[in-house]
C-alpha cells in the first residue's frame, strides 16, 4: 500500500493526496482523518476515473496541528457521530483551513482577489451550539432509545451520551431525555427533538406524529419543571409549533451593545452560535459604518438581527424579506425596541428580484446583504445589468455576510467584473468549530473610476 503525502483539506474537512506518479501528480485522493503535511496509508472505499474516496489507516508522519478530540464519540469508526468532522485539528487550524477556502473558493470560481484578509471572527470551540436538531429513534430489538446526531454515513442516529458542542446544561440532559421518551406511551412515534436555547429560556420542541397522551403530556411537564426547560409540539410542520403550556418567560436573545432583546420562536431562523453573533453584528457595522444620515437596506433580514442594530446608528433603515409573516414579526421586534420609526420593512421575492424591480427601491448608501446558501444571485445580476446600463448608482459599500463560499464567490464575480465594485476585504467567521462548514464576510466598494 502507497504512502501519501497529504497536502490540503477540501470543502468537507478531508486530506488531499495524490498517487506516486512518474509522469507527475498522479489520481487525486481524498482520505477521510488525515490532515495536511501528514504520511498516511489509506483504505480506498470509492473509485473513479480521476479520483478515490478512503479511510486513514495508518499514519507515518503526524501533523503539529493533530490534537486529541474532546469528545468520545468523534472518530471514523462504525457509530461515530456525524455532527463534527474537525475535532482532530486544532482549532486555529480549523480556521485558517477555513480561510484557504474562502480565498481558494473567491479566486477559481469568480476570480476575485480581496485587498484586505479580516481577522478571523472566533469564539469558544466547546459548548457554543444554542441550536441543534436532535433525531430520536426508539430501538425496540433493544429496547432503547437514542437522542442525537445521526452516524457518520449513516441515517442512524448515533449513540451518543454527551455532546461537548452543545451547552454544558444541555449535553448533561440527553440520557435522560432518552430515558423520558422511553417511558412515554408514543415513543415510537417521536421523530425528532429540536433545540432553541435562548439568553434566559432552553426550548425543546419535540416532534410527534400522533397526539399526545395526557400522560405524556404530564410526564413533559414533570421533565421541563426538573430540568428547567420549556416544551413546544410540533404536530406537523414547523408553522404548527406551539408552546406545551402558555405562560412563562419569551425565548429570546440580546445584543448588549446595541441595547436590542430579539424574541423568537424555537423554529426560526437564529444563529447557531449566540457568542460569535454578537461580534459578527458588531464587525459587520463597524465595516458598513453607515453615518447618521444615511438610508440603509438590509437584504434578507429576517427578524432583524442586523436591521435593528443598523436602525440605532442610521436615519432609515429598510429591511427586506421573503415572507409577510416575516415582515410582521420584525416590526414586531423593531416596535418592542423603541426603533419603527427608522425601519421599514417589505416583502418580496428575493430570488426573483430583477433591475426594475431594484431600481424601484430607490438609492441606499450603503447595503447589508445575508443570504441562505443559495446566495443573493438575482440581486447581484440586478446590480450589474443596472450598471450595465448606465441607469443607476449602487450604495457606496456593501457588506456580504455569507454561509457558503460558493455562491459568495458567484455573486462577488458579478459585483466586481460587471458592477464595478472593488472586494476590499473579506475574511472567514468560525460559526461552527469542528466541522467544515465555512461563514465569511466580504466588504465591497463601489469603484468611483
Amino acid at each position: 500500500m502507497d504512502w501519501l503525502e497529504v497536502e490540503s483539506l477540501d470543502l468537507e474537512g478531508q486530506g488531499v493526496a495524490h498517487r506516486p506518479s512518474a509522469e507527475g501528480p498522479g489520481k487525486v485522493v481524498f482520505i477521510e482523518g488525515a490532515l495536511p503535511t501528514e504520511r498516511v496509508q489509506a483504505n480506498v472505499y470509492r473509485k473513479k476515473n480521476n479520483w478515490a474516496q478512503g479511510q486513514i489507516s495508518a499514519l507515518g508522519r503526524e501533523s503539529a496541528q493533530r490534537v486529541r478530540p474532546g469528545c468520545p464519540h468523534f472518530g471514523l469508526h462504525a457509530g461515530a457521530c456525524g455532527g463534527c468532522k474537525m475535532q482532530h485539528l486544532h482549532p486555529a487550524a480549523q480556521v485558517a483551513a477555513k480561510q484557504r477556502v474562502l480565498e481558494d473558493n473567491l479566486w477559481h470560481l469568480a476570480k476575485v482577489k480581496t485587498e484586505r484578509v479580516l481577522r478571523p471572527i472566533e469564539g469558544p470551540a466547546w459548548g457554543y451550539r444554542d441550536r441543534a436538531r436532535l433525531s430520536v429513534r426508539f430501538v425496540a430489538k433493544k429496547g432503547v432509545v437514542l437522542v442525537g446526531f445521526h452516524e457518520r454515513k449513516s441515517r442512524y442516529v448515533a449513540d451518543m451520551q454527551v455532546c461537548p458542542v452543545l451547552p454544558a446544561r444541555v449535553s448533561a440532559m440527553l440520557m435522560p431525555l432518552r430515558a423520558l421518551i422511553a417511558s412515554m406511551d408514543q415513543r415510537d412515534r417521536l421523530p425528532q427533538i429540536e433545540l432553541a436555547a435562548g439568553d434566559v429560556v432552553t426550548a425543546l420542541v419535540l416532534r410527534h406524529l400522533e397526539p399526545l397522551t395526557p400522560a405524556d403530556a404530564q410526564r413533559l411537564r414533570d421533565f421541563g419543571a426538573a430540568h428547567g426547560v420549556q416544551w413546544w409540539l410540533q404536530p406537523k410542520g414547523p408553522d404548527t409549533v406551539h408552546l406545551l403550556d402558555e405562560g412563562g418567560p419569551v425565548l429570546a436573545y440580546a445584543l448588549p451593545e446595541f441595547g436590542i432583546t430579539m424574541p423568537f420562536k424555537p423554529t426560526d431562523f437564529t444563529q447557531v452560535n449566540p457568542h460569535i453573533n454578537q461580534v459578527l453584528v458588531r464587525q459587520a457595522l463597524r465595516l458598513l459604518a453607515p453615518e447618521p444620515q444615511h438610508r440603509v437596506i438590509d437584504w434578507f433580514c429576517g427578524l432583524g438581527n442586523f436591521t435593528l442594530p443598523l436602525a440605532t446608528l442610521s436615519r432609515q433603515v429598510l429591511g427586506i424579506e421573503g415572507s409577510d409573516i416575516l415582515v410582521a414579526r420584525a416590526q414586531a421586534n423593531a416596535q418592542r425596541n423603541g426603533l419603527a420609526e427608522r425601519t421599514q420593512f417589505e416583502a418580496r421575492n428575493l430570488f426573483e428580484l430583477d433591475a426594475a424591480g431594484l431600481q424601484a427601491l430607490g438609492p441606499a448608501e450603503r447595503w447589508l446583504i445575508d443570504p441562505p446558501r443559495e446566495g443573493a444571485f438575482a440581486l447581484a445580476k440586478a446590480v450589474a445589468d443596472l450598471q450595465a446600463a448606465g441607469l443607476w448608482q449602487g450604495p457606496q459599500r456593501i457588506v456580504y455576510v455569507s454561509c457558503n463560499p460558493a455562491t459568495l464567490a458567484r455573486d462577488a464575480g458579478l459585483l466586481v467584473h460587471q458592477g464595478r465594485y472593488r472586494c476590499t476585504a473579506a475574511g472567514v467567521v468560525n460559526m461552527f468549530p469542528h466541522t467544515a462548514h465555512v461563514e465569511s464576510m466580504a466588504v465591497f466598494e463601489r469603484d468611483s473610476a
